[in-house]
C-alpha cells in the first residue's frame, strides 16, 4: 500500500541535512527548529497559531478539552461521523463527553451537513468535521446551518489528519473551524519519521490553553495552572522533516490526484471510486465494490495490495459497546458502506507502470 523508503530516497539530501544539523545543535525538543516549522505550517494553513503536539490522537483531545474549557455550561454531545476509525470518537470518551454519530454521503463518505445540522441541540459540546480520504466538508455549510438553527456559539472542529493541503472553494481545510488537528504520521500526506501532531487556529485564547495542557497544566515551570494536563510534544528532529517537506506537498498531493483520476477512468460500474470534491488530495484511493471479498483476492492473486479504511463503525466496536454514544439508528448510508469499502495503493513515489498495473488489473476486474 506504500513504500515511504523511497519518500525519504527521493530527498534524502535535503533530509540527511537537516537532522543532522538539528542534532548537532543538542536541542532536541522545544527548540528553534519546531518553533520554525510551527511558524510555517501556520502561514501554510492560513492561520495565526500552531501548537506541535505528540500525536494527531492528542491533537484531537487537546483540542475537545480547549473548547470545553471555553465552553464549560455546554452539554456534553460532540457530533462526530462514525466512520473514521475512531479517533474522534477515542477523543471524546478520554474527556468525558459522548459521541453522537451522524451519517455521511455517499459518493464522498463524508459528514452530512444536514444530518449533522439535524443533530444539533442543547446537548452540543461541539461538532467534529473529519476531512476523510483526503476530501474537505463544506464546513462554510455547517456553520450556516449552526447560525440559521440558533446554535452559532457551538464550536466547529476540524480532523485534518487525512486532509493536508486540501481546500474547498479555494479555502484551505484546517483554516475554516474554531480549532484544526493534524496527524504526520509516516503515510499521511504531509507524514514525519514517527509520530507527530499540530493544532491550528486563529483564536490565541485556544492556543494558550492547549500549550498549557500539553506541558502538565503548568502555567509557568513547576507550576501547575490548570488542571488535566499531560506531556504532549514533538520532538526537533520530526520538526526539521516535515520543515523539508512542507514545501514539497502541493506538488506531491498533484500527484496523488492524478493517480487517482487514472484509477476512475479504469474504473466502470464494478467499482466506484470515493470523490471528495474538487480540492481533495487523494490521501487514500477507497472505492465502494459489492463483491469486497472476491476483488481482493483477485487484487492480491495480480500482486496488488489493498486494504479496508474502515472495516467496523465507531458504534460498532465490540469493545466499545458499553460506553455512552447516541445516533446509532440514523446511520443508513455508513452501515450500506462499511462492508463495501477497499482501498487500493495511492501514493507519490509509485512508478508509472505500478499505477498502469493497478488499473489493468480495475479493468480487467470490470470485463468480469
Amino acid at each position: 500500500m506504500n513504500d515511504l523508503k523511497r519518500m525519504y530516497q527521493r530527498y534524502q539530501p535535503e533530509i540527511e541535512r537537516e537532522v543532522i544539523s538539528t542534532l548537532r545543535t543538542g536541542w532536541w525538543l522545544n527548540g528553534s527548529v519546531g518553533k520554525r516549522f510551527a511558524a510555517n505550517f501556520a502561514r501554510f494553513i492560513g492561520v495565526g497559531e500552531c501548537v506541535l503536539v505528540a500525536n494527531g490522537t492528542d491533537a484531537l483531545e487537546l483540542a475537545l478539552a480547549a473548547v470545553a474549557n471555553l465552553t464549560p455550561a455546554r452539554g456534553r454531545e460532540v457530533v462526530l461521523v462514525a466512520n473514521a476509525g475512531g479517533y474522534a470518537s477515542c477523543a471524546c470518551w478520554h474527556n468525558g463527553l459522548v459521541p453522537h454519530f451522524v451519517d455521511v454521503e455517499l459518493s464522498s463518505q463524508l459528514m452530512s451537513v444536514p444530518s449533522a445540522i439535524a443533530a444539533v441541540s442543547e446537548n452540543t459540546a461541539a461538532i467534529v468535521v473529519t476531512h476523510l480520504y483526503g476530501g474537505a466538508v463544506d464546513v462554510r455549510a455547517i456553520r450556516h446551518g449552526l447560525a440559521k438553527a440558533g446554535f452559532s456559539h457551538i464550536p466547529i472542529i476540524e480532523d485534518c489528519a487525512q486532509s493536508h493541503g486540501a481546500r474547498i472553494n479555494g479555502e484551505m481545510t484546517g483554516s475554516l473551524g474554531d480549532v484544526a488537528t493534524f496527524s504526520f504520521y509516516p503515510t499521511k500526506n504531509l507524514g514525519a519519521m514517527g509520530d507527530g501532531g499540530a493544532l491550528v487556529t486563529a483564536d490565541a485564547a485556544i492556543a494558550g490553553h492547549v500549550r498549557q495542557l500539553q506541558q502538565y497544566g503548568w502555567s509557568s515551570k513547576y507550576h501547575v495552572g490548570v488542571p488535566n494536563g499531560r506531556n504532549s510534544r514533538m520532538d526537533e528532529v520530526q520538526a526539521a522533516l516535515l520543515d523539508v517537506l512542507l514545501p514539497q506537498l502541493d506538488e506531491r498531493n498533484q500527484r496523488r490526484r492524478e493517480i487517482l483520476d487514472q484509477y476512475r477512468s479504469a474504473a466502470q460500474q464494478r467499482l466506484q471510486f470515493i470523490h471528495g470534491g474538487e480540492g481533495e488530495v487523494a490521501h487514500l484511493a477507497v472505492a465502494l465494490c459489492e463483491e469486497r471479498d472476491a476483488f481482493r483476492a483477485f487484487m492480491k492473486e495480480r500482486g496488488i495490495e489493498t486494504d479496508i479504511h474502515y472495516p467496523v463503525l465507531d458504534c460498532d466496536q465490540t469493545g466499545w459497546a458499553q460506553l455512552p454514544m447516541q445516533g446509532m439508528a440514523n446511520l443508513s448510508v455508513s452501515r450500506a458502506s462499511v462492508g463495501r469499502l477497499c482501498s487500493v495503493p495511492c501514493y507519490p513515489e509509485m512508478t508509472a507502470d505500478e499505477v498502469t498495473r493497478v488499473c489493468s488489473a480495475i479493468e480487467e476486474w470490470e470485463t468480469l
